[in-house]
């Protein structure tokens, strides 16, 4: 009998079960690093947005209603060509362009708040991610304290203010688990949608989790009112145990373990830019 060939030896040997587990799988390669812009020559507006104070169309405004100084006089001309040593504030306040945009994701875990941070001294998400990023990061949205999953975390304030606008519909889904089980005629109504105490609740999809218990259901909702899941649910009798957004804009929680963050890829930048 011939030996076997080549490519056959190599088969089996990749066929072969691990002597030992394999190591955590590696992290997706970070999203592009943009550099501090190069000031001279940069219109004034286009500097005022640079600096992550609003869009470039707000700054033009800002700029002609006099919210902005160059070398401590006021300049109304959006279209000043800044120099490389000028001083420029917006209200008062030096600003200064950003070096990069960063867009964190992060597997938040309970017991923190989304904000940047708390007179009552609470953990908040920053607390989690204050070792990865030198700039001012905040999170896009809110998940209340209990609930878990995933979080977007950015300096970019153009986007964040378009994943939190209500007309893109933004998609997210939620696992849910409750303290019994949910009947088919609640799951059929949340489908068709509530009336709550501040108005319609539609959502995109409902449904017990697959080869879950009658007490988990998933939910795909896009409106993003204060505690709407948790609510759907009271509404109905039931009492949520466990929260946990699962697919937020096209972001998924693969390979990121509760607790951990990482920076989106070039290719989820964009899609997600794409997203709106």
């Amino acid at each position: 009998m011939p030996p076997p060939k080549k490519h056959d030896r190599n088969r089996k040997k990749h066929n072969r079960p691990f002597s030992k587990k394999p190591g955590p799988p590696k992290p997706p390669k970070p999203g592009p690093v943009h550099e501090k812009p190069e000031v001279e020559g940069m219109r004034l507006n286009k500097y005022v947005a640079h600096c992550g104070v609003c869009s470039r169309r707000q700054a033009a405004d800002y700029v002609k209603n006099g919210q902005v100084t160059v070398n401590g006089q006021v300049e109304r001309a959006p279209g000043y060509q800044v120099q490389e040593g000028d001083e420029i504030r917006f209200k008062g306040e030096l600003i200064q362009p950003e070096e990069r945009k960063v867009y964190l994701l992060l597997n938040k875990p309970r017991g923190y708040i989304t904000t940047t941070s708390d007179d009552r001294g609470r953990k908040t998400v920053l607390d989690l991610v204050s070792d990865k990023v030198p700039e001012r990061i905040f999170p896009v949205g809110r998940l209340d304290r209990e609930t878990t999953g995933l979080l977007l975390l950015t300096n970019d304030g153009d986007l964040a203010k378009k994943l939190a606008h209500p007309s893109h519909e933004i998609k997210k889904f939620y696992q849910v688990t409750l303290d019994k089980n949910v009947t088919p005629e609640h799951i059929e109504a949340i489908r068709q949608g509530l009336e709550l105490e501040d108005g319609p609740t539609p959502v995109d999809g409902v449904d017990y989790l697959r080869g879950g218990k009658k007490n988990e259901v998933g939910i795909e909702i896009h409106i993003g009112r204060n505690r709407i899941v948790r609510r759907i649910f009271e509404h109905l009798g039931y009492e949520v145990k466990r929260l946990d957004r699962s697919y937020y804009a096209g972001l998924t929680k693969k390979d990121l373990p509760r607790g951990f963050s990482r920076h989106l890829t070039e290719r989820e930048i964009i899609m997600l830019k794409h997203f709106i």
